[in-house]
């Protein structure tokens, strides 16, 4: 009876993963298959799970497009400058709440972790308004700046929980050596977060990379606008007409560097969510 009730539960288990696998993965296959096929096919009554017929005129579009290798520059600058400045300041900002003693610190957290449940749509008036002032409108610069509203508060929650987790006589030891503050973090703490900071800036960067509202908003042209605005703005042949080929093509184009920098760094990924699980 035992066994037989394992082996129904393992069953159930493999049922399950599949499905999630299923789920997960089959709206990205069916966009690559659709990339693959002609228009034509994408609205045949009998839908095919295989790309035939097979065309490659989706992506040939799509790199003919004049502005599309600017946009995805774009959105590289972009993505990586607010990852980049993101793990700067999330780093020193969640040292500090880690791991240095002052009293308002946990209203500083909890003020950091209400910033991000405002959405985005709340603040774009007064931000619009900002970057205007400011002469950081349709500039690379100000998308950077608008995207650390949502990348910075997740960096700093984030490390706030490997820096608490860190054991505080490493930290002891360094101040006994004359160390500062800033050289403890330098030289003993940061290089133990590698996997937090590898993970962390990696799902800031998808963010980032993603982002749809604020690209859209904060630039005109195509001297800065990002890949998502960008794909949303693609025409057909008629004003009636919407290229789901072009766009399904666009769409893996764009997905292809955030896949290689998941394979690159799944080790990384997984020992530091998996230290992110057991911290702070």
């Amino acid at each position: 009876m035992k066994g037989a009730l394992k082996v129904v539960n393992r069953l159930l288990f493999y049922l399950l993963v599949a499905f999630v696998v299923v789920y997960s993965v089959f709206p990205f296959y069916w966009a690559v298959i659709s990339s693959f096929k002609p228009s034509d096919a994408l609205f045949s009554p009998d839908p095919s799970f295989l790309p035939l017929p097979f065309t490659l005129d989706h992506y040939k579009n799509v790199f003919l497009q004049a502005n599309f290798g600017r946009n995805l520059l774009n959105s590289l600058v972009v993505a990586g400058g607010a990852t980049l400045l993101s793990l700067v300041l999330g780093v020193l900002s969640a040292y500090a709440l880690g791991r240095l003693p002052f009293p308002p610190k946990n209203a500083v957290l909890y003020l950091v972790l209400a910033m991000t449940m405002f959405p985005q749509i709340a603040v774009l008036g007064g931000l619009f308004l900002l970057l205007k002032g400011l002469g950081l409108f349709n500039t690379h610069l100000g998308l950077i700046l608008s995207y650390l509203l949502f990348t910075l508060p997740f960096t700093v929650w984030v490390l706030v929980g490997y820096f608490k987790g860190l054991p505080r006589e490493l930290e002891e030891a360094a101040y006994v050596d004359g160390a500062t503050p800033l050289q403890t973090l330098l030289k003993v703490m940061l290089p133990l977060t590698g996997p937090g900071l590898v993970t962390t800036g990696l799902l800031a960067f998808i963010a980032a990379w993603n982002e749809y509202l604020f690209a859209l908003t904060f630039t005109v042209g195509d001297s800065v606008k990002t890949v998502p605005p960008a794909i949303a703005s693609f025409g057909g042949a008629t004003p009636f007409e919407i290229p789901w080929g072009s766009i399904m093509a666009a769409s893996v184009v764009v997905t292809v560097p955030l896949v290689v920098l998941v394979l690159v760094f799944q080790q990384r990924i997984v020992a530091g969510l998996t230290a992110g699980a057991v911290k702070g």
